[in-house]
């Protein structure tokens, strides 16, 4: 099976291009031999056309809460509210959300889907500092527009397979909440170097065998060049592969989503999660 993992930005371009990292998942291990810079969204849409049968794991929410999907009266399925917000303009959604939050008191203002708590990550509403809503506004329309099935938020018939990932929860397991990257090449520290390096030789060990049920052969040129990019936004993208490589190998029990998930919010796929 072709895996990808995808490390989304929802302004790419040259210098900040989405990463993707491209795979092939056979016999119990993940071999990983190369990845691709998309460097804007347009070129995104001609990948999610790619032909399949292909599973990918893709670093932005694919649903907003439950919570804020009542309050503001959007439709209940994923299908219908996505199509709703896609018809808006970036500032038309983000004031939206910005009118919600101001009428919110202290504490209230970003909600988390239930999958943001069990994962320790951040709203899905958050539209700065880590702006995973501005991902979302760019990112789902385009995974509904793309006729794919999104677990567990649009199930069709299709072998192109798209699931929510989250590169954090995987490295959690090597080096806790360690800082591994750095949006400046020149600000990297010693430390973040030494993370990065400890993760990778993780990943490389029995131990991501005992952790995700399956090993992995990356090329060392690729092993040393995750270690040596401060940005990190291919070893990401690799831990997002991990990730859907780890979901294809629960596709008997729905690759890893809780059968009482909310579809209109979505899930993240990890041992972890269940």
């Amino acid at each position: 099976m072709k895996i990808y993992g995808i490390d989304f930005t929802s302004a790419p371009s040259r210098q900040k291009p989405i990463t993707c990292v491209a795979g092939e998942f056979t016999d119990g291990c993940l071999h990983i031999d190369n990845f691709v810079k998309i460097a804007s969204l347009n070129e995104f849409e001609v990948f999610l056309k790619r032909r399949g049968p292909w599973l990918a794991g893709f670093d932005f929410p694919f649903g907003q809460p439950r919570q804020l999907i009542e309050a503001l009266g959007w439709p209940q399925s994923w299908e219908e509210y996505v199509a709703e917000i896609a018809a808006m303009t970036q500032q038309e959604f983000e004031e939206i959300l910005t009118r919600y939050r101001a009428s919110r008191p202290p504490g209230h203002k970003h909600h988390k889907r239930a999958t943001d708590k069990q994962a320790k990550a951040v709203s899905p509403m958050t539209l700065y500092g880590v702006p995973v809503g501005k991902m979302f506004f760019k990112g789902a329309p385009r995974l509904l527009r793309a006729e794919i099935s999104v677990l567990p938020c649009r199930r069709i018939e299709s072998n192109r397979i798209a699931l929510e990932a989250y590169p954090a929860l995987v490295a959690r397991k090597w080096i806790a909440k360690r800082s591994y990257k750095s949006d400046d090449s020149r600000k990297q520290t010693a430390a973040q170097q030494h993370a990065r390096q400890k993760l990778v030789d993780g990943l490389c060990s029995d131990q991501l065998e005992e952790r995700y049920g399956f090993s992995i052969n990356l090329a060392a040129d690729l092993a040393d060049y995750f270690v040596q990019d401060s940005i990190a936004d291919s070893l990401d993208a690799c831990l997002c592969a991990i990730q859907a490589a780890w979901a294809y190998t629960q596709q008997a029990k729905d690759y890893g989503i809780p059968a009482d998930c909310d579809s209109a919010e979505g899930w993240i796929v990890d041992p972890d999660m269940i």
